[in-house]
């Protein structure tokens, strides 16, 4: 496939450091030499980016079932890369979204980066970078959510400080290399994911370049209390069976991302991002910048869960969170 982009580059690019380095070359770069270092740590470093306007997601509804396979696009620019003049990436933002339940449950839903080390060329339009993530849900804010669900999210709210009522108390997502369970960091590389073909809807020529990985999902995080323990795991039932098992232990989340030309970087916004996009996502459950699509199999079908399905996690949350009264 051709890459073509549509827009001017700015002035400033120097490049070079992805040639620091011979280990950091194609077909199999080596950037053990790098640091994994923290994604908000270095933002005065940031000069460039490659924005994400196509983040498209793919995973299989039914683990080891290629047939089952669903592709959605995450909301526009959720994600975008940052790198200095040279080409060496010190921040990678991931995408955030909102995520209904049966219409009842609202919640956010974010992949963290936690860790990350690269290389961008816009010379070749190649990448290349290691990253580390966890995923993050809580509940979006109890005036947001459905009819059904606003006593019990007042309950929720005075019952246990420890429920995820907001991100620092989120349900966290393991995740790593696929098929190591014992290795949490894993590559971003050029071009599309060659393990599985994706739909024309899913695929974007007028790009100007992309982007591939995936990751296998571990067990969620707990936190030694098992209310909130076994509070947390409905939760998770719920959303998976929503989402299509989206984040079920060792299902493998894939992503291709089409990037939009290079751009400069404000430090400023940069470093906003994440909340903005998280008041946005509470205010209305939308996107700054639009909304993503539905689920879908490669044939356009849309994925809709079962709602009975939906429905009967629905009632063990609410029989869970009064039978603490």
């Amino acid at each position: 496939m051709t890459l073509y982009g549509t827009g001017s580059i700015p002035p400033g690019w120097v490049g070079g450091f992805a040639q620091s380095n011979p280990a950091f070359a194609y077909p199999d770069p080596d950037l053990s030499s790098l640091p994994m270092l923290g994604n908000m740590d270095n933002i005065v470093l940031l000069q460039r980016q490659w924005p994400v306007k196509w983040p498209e997601f793919s995973w299989e509804t039914i683990p080891g079932e290629p047939g089952s396979r669903c592709f959605q696009m995450f909301a526009p620019y959720i994600s975008r890369l940052g790198y200095t003049d040279e080409g060496r990436v010190y921040s990678i933002i991931c995408p955030q979204q909102g995520v209904w339940l049966g219409e009842k449950i609202c919640l956010n839903v974010e992949v963290t980066v936690t860790g990350q080390r690269g290389w961008v060329d816009e010379t070749t339009r190649e990448l290349a970078g290691d990253m580390t993530v966890e995923g993050r849900i809580w509940f979006t804010p109890g005036k947001y959510q459905g009819a059904e669900f606003q006593d019990l999210w007042i309950l929720l709210k005075y019952l246990e400080p420890h429920f995820p009522m907001d991100k620092e108390n989120s349900i966290r997502v393991t995740t790593y290399l696929r098929g190591n369970p014992d290795q949490p960091i894993f590559p971003i590389w050029k071009g599309q994911d060659t393990r599985f073909e994706s739909p024309p809807f899913a695929q974007h020529p007028e790009a100007w370049s992309v982007g591939n990985l995936d990751v296998e999902i571990g067990p969620i995080k707990k936190i030694n209390d098992p209310v909130v323990d076994d509070f947390n795991a409905l939760v998770m039932k719920g959303f998976n069976l929503a989402s299509g098992n989206l984040l079920l232990p060792g299902n493998v989340l894939s992503w291709n991302v089409w990037f939009t030309e290079p751009k400069l970087v404000n430090q400023v916004a940069w470093r906003e991002h994440a909340e903005r996009w998280r008041k946005s996502i509470d205010t209305h459950h939308g996107s700054p910048h639009g909304n993503g699509t539905i689920a879908r199999y490669f044939d356009g079908t849309p994925f809709s869960p079962l709602e009975s399905d939906v429905e009967e996690v629905f009632q063990e949350i609410e029989r869970y969170i009064r039978g603490l009264i």
